[in-house]
């Protein structure tokens, strides 16, 4: 389902140019533009949904697979002594674009 008004929707949709780093028929990783480590990806679900709390248990299976997906994918680009994942649920926790979404970020020692 998509989202008119979604900024990753519309880069799902090609209508926002992205750095592509991996794309399959359930997710696309892109390039964060305002990176926070090094690598900084993000992997974003291509079914539209706002956060964790609003999953169905479809829409869980999505999440599921995703993070099976991310080991090989922050590997492959730059993250291979390790990488740390981050989905922010909410406002208060700096979620800024209502589409579920999971940062990578890494090839870097990170502080905490």
């Amino acid at each position: 389902m998509k989202n008119n008004d979604c900024l990753f929707c519309k880069i799902i949709d090609g209508s926002i140019p992205s750095a592509k780093v991996y794309e399959d028929e359930k997710m696309l990783v892109f390039k964060d533009i305002e990176p926070k480590a090094k690598v900084h990806l993000l992997a974003v679900a291509k079914n539209h949904f706002k956060s964790l709390s609003e999953m169905d248990d479809e829409q869980s299976e999505l999440v599921k697979y995703m993070l099976v997906k991310i080991p090989e994918i922050a590997e492959n680009n730059g993250c291979e002594n390790g990488y740390r994942l981050v989905i922010n649920q909410g406002g208060d926790a700096g979620q800024t674009v209502f589409h579920l979404h999971i940062h990578i970020l890494g090839g870097q020692i990170l502080d905490w």
